[in-house]
Parts: structure tokens; C-alpha cells; sequence
């Protein structure tokens, strides 16, 4: 009886699905370890395309799953990464569909200084990898800014000591764009202001910057800590404005120091790296002056003492002047006789030759070339002539062929032509309609007519016989 009892209390007992103590398991768990705080190292970090992050928190001796939501991975402090050791909060839970049980991550931060600087070595070395740090693509600063654009909180000593500097040493306008430099906002806060700035139309009612300022006052590593931002980082390197970092103290560097075109050890000297300082330019623009004003006076003096050294080495123009009239009477002086004497030379030059000209030398060549022609003309007549008739034949075959093929020729002999309302011309009686208007052309003119009656087929018209026969009589037999 002993035996047999506890067989029939097994027996009764109600049997758990695997849904339900899988989800009895889930609420039991998720009870007593609804808060946990844990402290580990991350590997298998995975984004997943839906915006969850899932991970693996790990120590010497033991892993656990974890997974971050997408609500909550915008909330992080820290950007998960494989082998950062962070401290999580959060709750367990299982997965009844795999019986796995994991930790559902609400925050997560570093666990330490090393680990953040740990963090950020690792991403200084992949943007350098990318070539974000290097020299030649860095912008120069302008000389004298118009515009200067501050990025900085607008309450505190950072923002009073660049407009203090950049008013005691240039005139330029200075616009503010207001953010706050420690927290979980900071880093997308001075995102947007460096991406509107650049943003800002040339000509627009907002004056764009010539060179931006990102400052901030000195601190921990954890409150500069957003100056390490990686989508900072790269926007900050993508600005196509120049940009001057100067965040913390001078021993204190951030990631912008190394993908800004010029770092500032304190935001006073950032505002003496953007600005010049306007007496100097005005003392520099007047010594410049006076030396140009020095230099242009030994130009001349010196221009003026080689033309007195070569005055004295030139004739004087009275002395030129005088031998070139001199020459200029004796030339006109014996012009008159010259002249004389050529056309007397010519005289006799041609009197020597018409003596041997006469008036055959030019009519017997003339007498030449008529006889020449009257010859060509001789044996060219003939030919000529020939040519003429057979011209002359051709066209009067033309001119018949022109008269029997001219449709107005029959019209003289009695005919005319019947030509519709529209002009076209009728060829068949049975392509007339009764009462159809219509026109004939005779030899004098036309005339309009109407069709009247019906078409009627015409009979064929006999056959002239080469013969006239006698009508009723027969052909007999000639034999």
C-alpha cells in the first residue's frame, strides 16, 4: 500500500506544456532579476539592419547574451564595440523559443578611463586609416575674415573671452550658434551647427562664416568625452569651411584637434588664430608705403642720373640739324643742272633709236596674220555651211513634229474638246452624269453646254472594205 500511493500521486499531476514553463521560467526570471547592473567585456557586437544591437557580454569565466533595442541604442553613452569592457543595466529574460535566457541592455557606459581612451585609440586608427588626418587636405584659414562663426555654449567665460579678443584686435561680425558642450546632446548638437553653417547661402540674409570656432572651456576626459564623437569627427573633416578646434586646456585633445584644419591650445588663441590684429595691418600697410615711396625715389634718381650720363655722350640738335641743312643746299644745288643733263641724255638716246624705226617693221607682221585668216576662213566655209543646213533641216522636222502633235490643231478642222466644270478633260460619253454642266473648245473659243439624255453604248462603226460594192449585188464567178 506504501508503494502504490506515491505511483497514484504521480499520476495525478497536471503536465506542463513546453510553451507554458518556458514562459514560467521567462516571468520567474524576469521577477526576481528585473534590475542588474553587470560589468564585462563585449564581443559579437551586431548591428542588425532593423536598428538592434546584439552582443555578448563576457569575463574569464563565463558569456552572456544581450541585446539593445533600437529605442534604446540612441540612449548609450558609449558606442558598443568588440572588447570594450562597459557596465550595463538592464533585466534578464530568456528566449523560450531557443532556452536561452539573456540580459535586455537599458544602458550602457565604459567602465573606465582606460576603457574610453582604449575606445578612442581604436577609432583614431581607423580614421587614419582613412586619410582624415592627413596634412594636405586641411584648409588654409583665411587672413581677414568678414564673418567668424563660434560654436560654443552661449552662458559662460568661453564665448565673453572670443568676443572680447576678436573686438580688440579686428572688426568683423561674429555669429554665435548657441549648443551645449557636455552631455549625451552635445556631439549631435555641434554636428548640426557646423552642417548649418556650411549650409548658409553666400548671399543670403544669414552672412556664411569665412572660418568657424568649435570651443569649449577645460575638463574631464568624461566631459570632453563628446568631442570624441566619431560622426563629429567626420563631419568636422567634411566642412567645407575652415574650421579651428579649441576645446579643453592646452594639455587636453580631443578627436576634432585632429581632423580640424588648425587646433587651438585655449578658445582666446583660436580667436587669435582667425583674426589678425588691425593696428599691426595698419602699421605694416604704412611701412609699406614708405618703402614703396623710398624705392620709387631711387628709381627716379636713378633714371635721372643715366640720362645725364647719356646727354653728355650725344650731339647737340642745333650741331645735327645744322650739318643735315648744309648737305640739303649743296643736293638742292645741283639738282637744277642734273636734271638738264639726264633729259638731254634721254633726247639723244632716242633720236639714236627712232632712226631705225619705219612703218613696214609694224605692217608687215599685220599683213602676216590677215593672210592667215583669209586662209582659215577658205577651209572653214564649207564646213560651216554644211553644219547650217543640217541645222536647218533638224529644225524644220521639229516644227512639223510640233504641228501634229499640237491638240489644238484638230480644232481647226471642225473638232472640239469637252472639258468638265473643274477643267478636266473627258476622255468617254459614259463618264458624263445627265444635267452635268460642261465646256467645249472649238478653234475660236470655248462655249458651255449641258448634258442632256442618257449615254447610250455606241455601234461599231463598219469597216471601210477596200472596195465600193453595189448595194444588192453579189460577186459572181469570173469563170
Amino acid at each position: 500500500m506504501s508503494d502504490a500511493a506515491p505511483e497514484a500521486a504521480e499520476s495525478n499531476a497536471r503536465p506542463y506544456s513546453v510553451s507554458e514553463l518556458a514562459f514560467a521560467l521567462k516571468r520567474t526570471l524576469e521577477d526576481a532579476y528585473g534590475f542588474v547592473r553587470l560589468r564585462g567585456e563585449l564581443s559579437k557586437v551586431t548591428f542588425h539592419s532593423n536598428g538592434h544591437v546584439y552582443l555578448t557580454l563576457k569575463d574569464e569565466r563565463a558569456a552572456l547574451d544581450g541585446v539593445v533595442w533600437k529605442g534604446s541604442v540612441r540612449g548609450l553613452k558609449v558606442r558598443p564595440e568588440q572588447g570594450l569592457e562597459v557596465v550595463v543595466t538592464g533585466k534578464i529574460t530568456t528566449y523560450p523559443a531557443g532556452s536561452r535566457y539573456q540580459i535586455v541592455i537599458e544602458t550602457m557606459e565604459a567602465a573606465g578611463v582606460g576603457a574610453l581612451l582604449a575606445q578612442l585609440e581604436r577609432l583614431k586608427a581607423r580614421l587614419a586609416e582613412e586619410g582624415l588626418f592627413a596634412p594636405e587636405r586641411k584648409a588654409p584659414i583665411p587672413t581677414m575674415p568678414a564673418v567668424v562663426g563660434v560654436v560654443t555654449s552661449p552662458t559662460g567665460a568661453v564665448i565673453r573671452d572670443i568676443l572680447h579678443r576678436i573686438r580688440d584686435r579686428w572688426p568683423c561680425r561674429v555669429i554665435v550658434w548657441p549648443v551645449v558642450v557636455q552631455g549625451d546632446q552635445a556631439a549631435a548638437q555641434v554636428c548640426a551647427a557646423v552642417e548649418g553653417f556650411n549650409a548658409l547661402a553666400p548671399d543670403g540674409p544669414v552672412p556664411r562664416p569665412d572660418v568657424i570656432i568649435v570651443a569649449r572651456g577645460g575638463g574631464s576626459v568624461e566631459d570632453l568625452w563628446p568631442f570624441n564623437d566619431e560622426r563629429l569627427a567626420r563631419t568636422v573633416a567634411a566642412s567645407a569651411i575652415p574650421l579651428i578646434s579649441a576645446v579643453g586646456h592646452e594639455t587636453d585633445t580631443t578627436l576634432i584637434d585632429f581632423v580640424s584644419d588648425r587646433r587651438a591650445p585655449t578658445p582666446t588663441a583660436a580667436a587669435e588664430m582667425a583674426t589678425p590684429v588691425l593696428a599691426e595691418l595698419r602699421a605694416y600697410v604704412s611701412d609699406l608705403g614708405a618703402r614703396m615711396h623710398r624705392c620709387g625715389g631711387r628709381v627716379v634718381e636713378d633714371r635721372r642720373s643715366r640720362v645725364q650720363a647719356a646727354d653728355r655722350a650725344l650731339s647737340r640738335v642745333p650741331d645735327l640739324v645744322e650739318m643735315a641743312a648744309q648737305r640739303l643746299d649743296i643736293a638742292a644745288g645741283r639738282l637744277g643742272a642734273a636734271l638738264h643733263k639726264n633729259v638731254a641724255v634721254h633726247e639723244r638716246e632716242m633720236a639714236r633709236v627712232a632712226s631705225r624705226l619705219s612703218p613696214l617693221l609694224l605692217q608687215r607682221p599685220q599683213q602676216v596674220q590677215a593672210d592667215r585668216l583669209k586662209a582659215v576662213a577658205v577651209r572653214l566655209e564649207p564646213t560651216i555651211s554644211r553644219q547650217l543646213d543640217r541645222f536647218s533641216e533638224r529644225l524644220s522636222n521639229l516644227s512639223k513634229l510640233h504641228a501634229a502633235v499640237n491638240p489644238d490643231a484638230p480644232l481647226k478642222r471642225g473638232f472640239a474638246r469637252v472639258h468638265r466644270a473643274d477643267g478636266e478633260l473627258v476622255r468617254a460619253a459614259g463618264s458624263l452624269a445627265s444635267g452635268e454642266a460642261v465646256s467645249l473648245v472649238f478653234a475660236d473659243g470655248p462655249r458651255g453646254a449641258v448634258i442632256d439624255g442618257q449615254a447610250q453604248t455606241s455601234a461599231p462603226r463598219p469597216q471601210k472594205s477596200a472596195r465600193k460594192a453595189d448595194p444588192g449585188a453579189t460577186q459572181g464567178d469570173l469563170f
